[in-house]
């Protein structure tokens, strides 16, 4: 999988939003003016999300989290959310956010600097929408007049007072410190919950073992206990089979089916789709319009 400094999309047009990036950590303002606006987003990183004006609903898998003013949440990497974002009516329909992304060396950092010591429970930490209050809202809006000019910040201070934030978020919030040890080491996880959730996803079988809890070897060996195939030709399978019904039930062009189920280039999917059934997508896409 390829590793990306932020999402793409929120980079590129038609957004362009402001990016500075750090050792460890790369940061995405989000202003804009919006009534509605709703997509879906993957990330392979961390993700802090605060939320300065108007609301922003992430839902991933089962679970949904209503972000509004002044309050933040924290997403473990390599999953895809869909977001509603709803600019603030008062303001003139604004939206503002503050997205950082955090790098697994990043956290160790973290615990090393803040001697947070690992003290992991069994019990998986919630994902739950915690408030911002100050000094942290006065930190987050501070680094805002960075994104004008990143060339004059001083990046290595930026990011030893990111550390102090994680560290004060930390200490005021016993959950949201179990989250933090846990994004570097994941609980175990139920194999099957893990793949139905995510094989449609750009993932590779480290990035499965992770979320699974597991080294990549107990992965392998878990999965072909539940399983009796391997995880790599059960996941192609999945993601092969989705794509199929992708072509002969709907409308969508090849290649949005082609990112849809986890590939990376049209090219690739093509040649692994007609590898496996025979026929290329554009063949089966032909003979369900035949059909209509």
């Amino acid at each position: 999988m390829k590793s990306t400094m932020a999402p793409g999309e929120m980079l590129g047009a038609p957004y362009y939003h402001n990016f500075i990036s750090l050792n460890g950590v790369n940061i995405v303002e989000s202003c804009t003016h919006t009534k509605d606006k709703q997509g879906t987003m993957y990330i392979d990183d961390h993700l802090l999300l605060f939320v300065l004006e108007g609301s922003n609903k992430i839902t991933y898998g089962n679970q949904s989290y209503l972000v509004k003013k002044n309050e933040m949440v924290l997403l473990h990497k390599n999953i895809n959310f869909a977001f509603h974002k709803i600019g603030n009516k008062e303001t003139d329909n604004s939206y503002d956010s503050m997205y950082f992304f955090l790098k697994d060396e990043f956290l160790v950092d973290f615990m090393k600097m803040g001697s947070v010591i690992s003290n992991q429970s069994d019990k998986m930490a919630r994902v739950t929408v915690k408030e911002v209050k100050e000094p942290l809202l006065s930190f987050i809006t501070s680094i805002k007049p960075h994104f004008n000019e990143p060339e004059k910040m001083d990046k290595g201070l930026v990011r030893l007072k990111i550390i102090e934030l994680l560290y004060d978020l930390a200490q005021t919030d016993e959950d949201l410190l179990q989250q933090l040890l846990q994004l570097k080491k994941q609980v175990i996880s139920d194999i099957s919950q893990v793949i139905e959730e995510n094989y449609m996803n750009p993932l590779n079988l480290e990035d499965f073992a992770y979320l699974s809890g597991r080294s990549l070897s107990s992965f392998k060996r878990d999965f072909y206990t539940i399983y009796k195939v391997s995880p790599a030709q059960y996941i192609r399978e999945k993601r092969m089979n989705k794509a199929k019904d992708l072509l002969s039930l709907s409308n969508l062009p090849v290649a949005d089916v082609c990112y849809a189920t986890g590939f990376e280039t049209v090219s690739h999917f093509s040649r692994a789709f007609k590898k496996f059934f025979g026929q290329s997508p554009s063949e089966i896409r032909s003979q369900n319009e035949s059909l209509i």
